[in-house]
């Protein structure tokens, strides 16, 4: 009786994990698309941009570096190209390549 009521557990703890795992890698699946319509529904212009849509939509840009970016453009003109970004302080070549297919100076 005791090996009964023992196996039963386990199969109830067994199956419980299992469930959670299954919860867990259909929540993976369904973020997934939603990444993928960010990068299709446009890039952020940094040329137009304001802080907030900057700091929403690059990774790694927090407020003081989205703001940093505007402060930037304010006092330089419009950005050329992409590259120019690693010319605002504390944007390197990291933050700009994580960014890259994200953002644009049309």
């Amino acid at each position: 009786m005791y090996k009964k009521s023992l196996a039963v557990l386990l199969f109830s703890c067994f199956a419980s994990l299992s469930a959670n795992a299954a919860t867990t890698e259909s929540t993976k699946a369904t973020e997934a698309p939603a990444e993928q319509v960010q990068q299709v529904a446009g890039q952020i212009n940094l040329n137009t941009a304001d802080a907030a849509t900057l700091e929403a939509g690059l990774l790694g840009i927090g407020p003081v570096k989205a703001q940093a970016i505007v402060d930037h453009r304010n006092s330089n003109g419009p950005f050329a190209s992409i590259d120019e970004l690693l010319e605002v302080k504390g944007i390197g070549p990291a933050t700009l390549e994580k960014n890259r297919d994200r953002i644009s100076v049309n």
